[in-house]
């Protein structure tokens, strides 16, 4: 009977609304103790009232890393080579990543490059295609081009020059020549390494951490005139000896390389792939618009050939 009752008694606590409102008041208090060490929920905004100062985040871009670029030998050019540039060392590896840092937006500074070298940079057009399309791909680029008639690299030893070069602070050298060495009836190769030499030398002793990209000159011809006969041209045969020169010294110094004589043909085709597509001017030294511009894209898509590897790896 005593057990009967007992459970007849939690039976009548438990179904009374007066225990349970009681229970349910303490539990109430119990867990708003507990959570006075909690942040307040946030009370959620009228439905009437605009949030102004709430801004849409920009959508993301993505850029892609690497670029495609779509850029042939003309049809009656012969044994053409890979268009890249040697640079076991990796000179260039500090300005591939500049270049990776304006295409991805990482970086607003100004990428400055410097141009030096003969007649073909002198007249402006092969140097400016290689700023137009490099200003296209990444922006913020400085390309300035430095030429001199008739100049070999001795003309560029001068030392005013050098601190003109030096003012302009590049971050990449450029230096073209060996067009006018090879054309010196007394061309001597041991001569011309030692005027690479004391150029390059000159150059470090101001900006000694600026890579430098060392190029070759693209092909040329040499004129006779017998007495009483036209004046006939063949190809310079000193040219491919000042190219394997300017190769030479990069290779020894640990410089980069575009080796343009051989990419467009070398020594077999070089000048007549040049002559023959109606590209070389009349002199067969000099080059029409339409050829240094395809100079300076062809050496732009070099760079985006070494630019792409980087990124790649």
């Amino acid at each position: 009977m005593v057990k009967s009752s007992t459970t007849r008694d939690k039976r009548m606590k438990k179904n009374n609304p007066f225990v349970t409102g009681v229970l349910t008041l303490i539990l109430l208090c119990s867990t708003a103790q507990q959570g006075r060490g909690q942040d307040m929920t946030p009370a959620l905004p009228r439905p009437d009232v605009r949030m102004n100062d709430i801004r849409e985040l920009d959508p993301y871009k993505s850029v892609p890393d690497t670029i495609a670029i779509q850029l042939s030998f003309p049809e009656t050019f012969r044994q053409t080579k890979p268009n890249i540039i040697v640079d076991n060392n990796q000179v260039l590896k500090p300005i591939m990543e500049r270049l990776h840092r304006l295409r991805s937006g990482s970086s607003e500074d100004i990428l400055r490059i410097v141009h030096i070298g003969d007649s073909h940079v002198r007249g402006h057009i092969f140097p400016h295609a290689v700023k137009i399309k490099l200003s296209e791909a990444f922006g913020a680029v400085s390309y300035t081009d430095m030429g001199v008639n008739g100049a070999t690299c001795l003309t560029f030893t001068h030392p005013d020059r050098i601190e003109a070069i030096a003012e302009l602070k590049p971050e990449l050298l450029i230096l073209s020549f060996g067009t006018n060495e090879s054309h010196s009836k007394r061309y001597n190769a041991n001569v011309h390494y030692y005027q690479i030499d004391e150029l390059v030398k000159l150059l470090r002793s101001r900006m000694p951490e600026t890579p430098i990209l060392l190029t070759t000159p693209p092909g040329s011809y040499e004129s006779f005139r017998k007495r009483r006969r036209r004046r006939t041209y063949s190809v310079n045969p000193r040219t491919v000896t000042a190219v394997n020169t300017i190769r030479k010294y990069g290779q020894d110094r640990n410089l980069a390389v575009w080796d343009m004589y051989n990419i467009v043909g070398g020594k077999d085709h070089a000048c007549t792939n040049w002559w023959k597509s109606g590209l070389m001017r009349a002199d067969h030294i000099h080059y029409i618009a339409d050829g240094y511009i395809l100079q300076g894209e062809l050496l732009f898509k070099a760079l985006i050939n070494t630019y792409n590897e980087h990124v790649s790896d």
